[in-house]
């Protein structure tokens, strides 16, 4: 008896199919708008930075280094990291610029 009701099951109707599409769309709609366009915001954002880099600025690498840029090519960046040590690296590899600090102004008052 059961077995007749349940093979006595509504064939899927086009509204039905409808919304069993409707969920992968929406996730990744969901997945767009979370995953992928900030990572390419960040990807635009860190290539604006490369290309507007300048002599005299300070930068880090990726690896952590710190330096003074000296000289620019179009592929190819050479830091100073020491008295005289000159450095070629590749654009890519510069992660970020330091700005010099205020040492008078941001150094804490020490009392005696």
């Amino acid at each position: 008896m059961f077995a007749t009701l349940f093979l006595q099951a509504a064939a899927p109707s086009s509204a039905n199919s409808f919304l069993s599409y409707l969920f992968p769309v929406a996730i990744a709609v969901i997945m767009y708008f979370f995953m992928i366009r900030p990572q390419q915001r960040k990807a635009a954002e860190a290539k604006k930075f490369r290309e507007s880099i300048a002599k005299g600025a300070t930068v880090v690498t990726i690896g952590g280094l710190h330096g003074k840029v000296l000289d620019l090519s179009d592929d190819a960046v050479i830091i100073e990291v020491d008295r005289g040590t000159k450095l070629k690296f590749d654009r890519s590899a510069i992660a970020r610029e330091v700005k010099p600090a205020k040492a008078a102004a941001d150094a804490p008052a020490t009392s005696a």
